[in-house]
């Protein structure tokens, strides 16, 4: 926005202390002009005999209180005017790293030394925040990074099966349908995934009441061919967990992670378990499954997009895009929640879900009690 240039904040407050100064000033004068003066007798007669008189006392102060006025009025404009830059200059150095962010770096901090005061308490938040946009930035230019490699591959696979059948018309078109059909439903997965990731980090979808208990069921029976494909054993216990959330976001959440459980569950014959109730004000939701030992350092980065881990799928599988753990971690995030992730001493993972729980239905049950379903083998 284009302004019109004004007086500095620096010149204002150096006015307004020389003016506070000069009024202070003039007070003191009409108090002791209504309180002294006013009691001494008036001798503009030139009466002999009178002293002290009120006509000598006015000639002689008020030219005093002139210079004293004069002084104050100075002496306020020059120790405003020192005053008020000490106490702008970390504004200053505040405006120039805003400056500087407004650039496109954003690597620069302000670190105010001293005690906690109000500037203080603004250049920690204005540190807080360039540190949160960083963050940001760089995860967002690696994932855009990601995700156009991630594009790229199915695009050029299907370019390349169009030139092949281009130059040779008698290749079977069955088959380059069928190839074709495979790599365009990996692309509008990628897709969709991109976009339930980017609704996910908004925060932007209408809350209601939702069970994850319920969800667990949904997600179990939902997955329950692909379980008893593989051999994997479901198991969903527990009880309530009432969540005000997407009820939509949250199905997704509890499908992606039964999902890789039973996806990434090598050998065959294991077992994935699906826990969910509360512990105070905290609705809890507990993916376990069998599988092969992690490496401890390869867990934290599960929930970073498009990073698969190890390729624990059968051959006839595709390994998926990479955004599972990535998809789930946002819309914890998006609820206020917290996402765990822990390897299992015998293989495997155990992901805990954490979110904020909303008011317990009546006769809900307790902490994860031992009743539960048995879905699958």
């Amino acid at each position: 926005m284009d302004r019109r240039p004004g007086p500095s904040v620096r010149l204002k407050l150096a006015l307004s202390y020389a003016g506070f100064l000069a009024v202070a000033g003039a007070l003191l004068l009409a108090v002791v002009w209504v309180y002294l003066l006013r009691y001494v007798p008036d001798n503009s007669q030139g009466l002999l005999g009178v002293s002290p008189n009120r006509y000598l006392l006015v000639r002689t102060f008020f030219p005093a209180a002139a210079v004293a006025m004069a002084f104050l009025l100075v002496f306020g404009l020059a120790g405003g005017w020192i005053l008020a830059g000490r106490m702008l200059a970390p504004l200053t150095r505040i405006r120039d790293a805003a400056r500087l962010a407004g650039s496109g770096s954003l690597s620069h901090r302000i670190r105010l030394r001293g005690r906690r005061d109000e500037f203080r308490e603004l250049s920690d938040a204005f540190d807080s925040m360039l540190g949160q946009l960083e963050s940001h930035v760089a995860e967002q230019q690696r994932f855009a990074a990601n995700a156009s490699h991630e594009l790229r591959t199915p695009l050029a696979i299907s370019r390349a099966l169009l030139d092949v059948a281009r130059r040779d018309p008698t290749r079977d078109r069955d088959e380059l349908i069928e190839r074709l059909n495979s790599v365009n439903t990996r692309a509008i997965e990628l897709t969709e995934a991109l976009l339930l990731l980017s609704r996910g980090d908004r925060g932007t979808f209408t809350r209601e009441r939702v069970d994850l208990s319920l969800l667990a069921e949904e997600a179990a029976e939902t997955l329950l061919p692909l379980a008893e494909q593989r051999r994997i054993t479901l198991d969903v216990t527990g009880g309530a967990a009432p969540v005000d959330g997407s009820a939509e976001l949250l199905l997704r959440l509890v499908a992606n992670l039964v999902q890789n459980a039973v996806v990434h569950n090598l050998p065959a014959d294991g077992t994935v378990t699906v826990r969910t109730g509360t512990h105070g004000d905290t609705s809890v939701l507990r993916v376990e499954n069998t599988g092969l030992p992690l490496p401890p350092e390869l867990v934290p980065t599960l929930t970073e997009p498009f990073r698969r881990g190890t390729e624990r799928v059968r051959a006839d599988e595709h390994a998926g895009v990479g955004l599972g753990l990535a998809i789930v971690h946002s819309i914890v995030r998006a609820h206020g929640g917290t996402l765990d992730l822990a390897p299992r001493p015998a293989g495997g993972l155990l992901v805990t879900v954490r979110l904020p729980a909303g008011p317990r239905p009546p006769g809900s049950g307790g902490n994860f009690p031992g009743s539960g379903r048995n879905l699958g083998g």
